[in-house]
């Protein structure tokens, strides 16, 4: 194995001096597609690195050497000094502290040639030529006679090439992509809701969207869409419910269990001697939904109370005597001066109409007739 001062290939890497091939492009695999240009366009040094580290270490005689006798095995056994203008050319001649040979660069000093990497697109090398059809413009011009002396000209996206300018002939193109330079794949994203997030709340997966070459791709926004619930209402942190509850707990005191959001069961209580009106609100502080990004934090419960009173004659006349004289004492009945009317107060029929309008009604037709014999809009005189 290499010596401790000769392992930083493998630390760029990030992989042991002992990896396996697998191992090792698993790793360059990982480090490429974070650092690459297109994506990290401020990581063009570090992409070199990666790739030169990978180059040295998925070839086997460089590997041997390197493992040997470091970096100086890689420049010896190289045949001339191109490996040293490589260290130089892509680590500055500092990474690995080399004391050979200086390359330059545009300030004078002698520089090496370029490594590159042969990038297949849709198929073989050579194989993508500029469209005839459009000469490489993507678009067609066409020119239409309307009348003599009057064009009309128009641009259409070529049909040949879809736009792009370029064409691979269909013998040379990928079978796997078949010349298109994408292919469909299926890839899960994990989504992360976190606590306290709201209706419309926006979740974005950046440069996940569809690729296309040389175009950068968009990303993939997901739009959350809050389910009602039959229990709860939320309003922006705070949460709200009716609750149902009897007479007797209503003057009484009570107390009651539901199941939060959460799968807690929360049990409220209300003191005997406190009453509950109908229709009436009362809050339970710190139960309503969490803070976004400060889940700790929460809004408050707000409770409506439905109070439902019991049928008609549900209680014989001697026990409601009974019970009247254990509420409050009902007002004194206000005395009557002079003649008065006594009414009954009945329930209303929601089936038949009132009795005022069918008394409307009458007048209307009595009207009407009156109308008749009159004439439209004749009135009255006054005297």
């Amino acid at each position: 194995m290499a010596n401790v001062a000769d392992t930083k290939l493998y630390d760029i890497l990030g992989v042991p001096p002992g990896a396996s091939d697998n191992e090792l492009k698993k790793a360059y695999r990982k480090l490429a597609k974070e650092y690459h240009p297109d994506k990290n366009p401020n990581a063009g040094d570090k992409f070199k690195e990666i790739s030169f580290a990978y180059e040295v270490l998925s070839n086997p005689e460089k590997r041997e050497l390197y493992d040997r006798y470091g970096e100086q095995g890689l420049r010896e056994g190289s045949g001339s000094s191109g490996m040293d203008d490589i260290f130089s050319h892509i680590f500055g001649g500092g990474l690995f502290n080399f004391m050979g040979g200086q390359s330059r660069s545009r300030n004078g000093r002698r520089r090496g040639e370029d490594m590159m990497h042969p990038l297949k697109q849709g198929g073989k090398a050579g194989s993508v030529q500029k469209c005839n059809a459009c000469r490489g413009r993507g678009v067609r011009i066409m020119i239409r006679q309307l009348a003599p002396g009057m064009v009309q000209q128009m641009q259409s996206v070529c049909s040949d090439c879809n736009g792009e300018g370029e064409v691979i002939n269909e013998k040379d193109r990928c079978k796997k992509c078949e010349g298109k330079k994408v292919i469909k794949e299926v890839k899960i994203l994990e989504v992360h809701v976190d606590k306290g997030m709201k209706h419309g709340q926006r979740i974005t997966f950046s440069g996940e969207a569809d690729q296309a070459p040389g175009v950068e791709p968009g990303d993939i926004v997901l739009l959350l869409q809050e389910k009602e619930n039959e229990v709860f209402q939320r309003d922006v942190n705070d949460l709200h419910m009716t609750h149902k509850i009897g007479l007797v707990e209503a003057l009484c005191g009570f107390q009651f269990t539901f199941k939060h959001l959460d799968g807690r069961q929360i049990v409220v209580k209300y003191p005997p001697g406190k009453v509950i009106e109908p229709g009436c609100v009362r809050v339970v502080r710190g139960e309503g939904m969490p803070q976004y990004r400060n889940p700790f934090e929460k809004g408050d419960l707000y409770i409506k109370f439905d109070v439902q009173f019991p049928e008609n004659n549900w209680i014989s006349p001697e026990k409601l005597s009974e019970l009247e004289d254990l509420l409050p004492a009902r007002p004194e009945f206000p005395n009557v001066i002079g003649d008065a009317e006594e009414v009954d107060l009945q329930e209303i029929d929601t089936t038949r109409g009132s009795g005022g309008g069918q008394r409307r009604e009458a007048y209307n037709d009595s009207s009407d007739e009156e109308s008749s014999h009159h004439g439209p809009g004749v009135q009255c005189a006054h005297q």
